[in-house]
């Protein structure tokens, strides 16, 4: 047996919490939404106990899809040598990410890639776990080289190669202490979306933005896209609040057609947006870059990223001039493995990266992906980089994330901050955990 053990068990269940009764998360695109997750538990023979935790996000209905994809995944990974996934995790990702038969259902896309992210989720919170090390200093502490084991650079040889990858990490290591010692007494630079879902209503939106206002934040994000004349009002309100010398982002959710985005957001111009957010269909790399190129003479960016598929997409975006901000996500493509080749790539073409977060879980894990991405690969949090942070759910997490000065503070426990708390996991247990029993026997939800 090797120092880790060997994985035996891959527990699951489907977590759901009903934040569609009060319009938390509701957009233009997905309307009212119940944030959700896989939850995913890793068991070793290496009779330490230790338990790795991964979660794999959705909105609610379709859990179980994703549920049933990861139980048909694990059976890849159940005997394998922690050791032996560890010394070369980008070989044991392909091993899993390639299987003949499954990846006739992507590939790399879609339901199959987020169950295969809510597993390596787990795995690398174990691996923290193991070497008593929070995820974003366990990968701090890797040569370039182990870096890039990590990863499979399977279709970016002619943008990114394992040389210039290397090359990359390398010339960051002179200065990554400094960076360090900066990032436990600064934090990693954050900003709000809690205050601007579309469900809310003019009141809650003013009592939102003076209550951000009041704890320091400078940084803002509301939805876009339903009603034009509605975002004008909503915008105006928000601005009238915060002012000008803030930021304000927003996000359509890919709310709209290419030319219906370069219309409404030449309307929405005069509230100065930083950028508008996957203004389009996330597959239609021509259309970002259509967008991009109408909308800079306005000095509105374009941000996407967290429905991108996989790393090829991100290339492409790039290659493009797509997108001004990239936005990684932490469940969306294969885990950490992918998004550091995501990185790499946006580091390539001098592009900031700007996470994206919220959900069940996203704000933890990703934090840990920004943070090394500042020590390892960009080496700046120059550029309007920032990782976005909503104020939802995180009562959950045995080690929630923890936000001081409007920054991302470094997880200082072992892992990868995916643990929840096992009463929230029992309350909210789909469908006969004791909160949705009772909103089901109420009436105010159905199976």
């Amino acid at each position: 047996m090797g120092k880790f053990g060997k994985i035996t068990e891959v527990n699951l269940r489907d977590i759901r919490f009903p934040t569609s009764l009060e319009h938390h998360g509701s957009d233009a695109m997905h309307g009212e939404v119940d944030y959700s997750g896989v939850y995913v538990c890793v068991k070793t023979d290496s009779g330490d106990g230790l338990v790795g935790c991964g979660i794999a996000f959705t909105l609610g209905r379709g859990n179980e899809i994703i549920l049933k994809a990861v139980e048909v995944i694990s059976k890849f990974a159940i005997g394998q040598e922690l050791d032996n996934i560890f010394s070369n995790f980008g070989k044991f990702w392909r091993q899993i990410t390639q299987e003949g038969q499954l990846r006739w259902l992507g590939p790399e896309k879609g339901v199959t890639h987020m169950a295969a992210a809510g597993l390596f989720n787990a795995i690398w919170d174990i691996w923290g776990k193991k070497v008593k090390k929070p995820v974003w200093k366990l990968l701090a502490d890797m040569t370039p080289q182990e870096i890039v084991n990590l990863v499979d650079f399977s279709y970016l040889s002619e943008v990114l190669t394992k040389d210039e990858a290397i090359e990359i990490l390398m010339s960051n290591k002179p200065t990554q202490e400094k960076r360090e010692r900066i990032l436990l007494k600064e934090g990693f630079p954050a900003y709000t979306t809690s205050t601007g879902w579309l469900g809310y209503s003019d009141e809650i939106l003013a009592q939102k933005c003076e209550a951000a206002l009041k704890a320091g934040w400078t940084k803002f994000k509301m939805k876009v896209g339903s009603d034009l004349k509605d975002d004008k009002r909503r915008a105006k309100l928000i601005r009238d609040h915060i002012g000008y010398e803030r930021d304000l982002m927003m996000d359509a959710n890919q709310k709209w057609d290419v030319n219906d985005a370069i219309s409404w957001m030449k309307e929405l111009a005069e509230f100065k947006p930083l950028w508008i957010e996957e203004p389009t269909s996330p597959d239609d790399v021509l259309g970002h870059a259509a967008v991009a190129k109408a909308l800079k003479p306005y000095n509105i960016g374009v941000a996407t990223g967290e429905h991108c598929q996989n790393r090829v997409i991100f290339k492409q975006l790039l290659q493009a001039n797509a997108l001004s901000f990239l936005q990684i996500d932490s469940c969306r493509v294969g885990s950490i493995n992918e998004n550091i080749a995501i990185l790499l790539l946006a580091k390539k073409f001098n592009v900031p990266v700007c996470p994206h977060a919220g959900g069940v879980g996203l704000c933890e894990m990703v934090q840990h992906i920004i943070m090394f991405d500042y020590l390892c690969v960009s080496g700046t949090k120059d550029g309007s980089r920032v990782c976005e942070y909503v104020d939802h759910l995180h009562e959950h997490f045995v080690d929630p994330v923890q936000v001081n000065n409007m920054a991302y503070m470094p997880p200082q426990n072992p892992g990868y901050s995916t643990e929840m708390k096992q009463s929230s996991l029992d309350n909210h247990d789909f469908p006969n955990g004791k909160v949705w029993d009772k909103l089901i026997r109420e009436g105010k939800f159905k199976t």
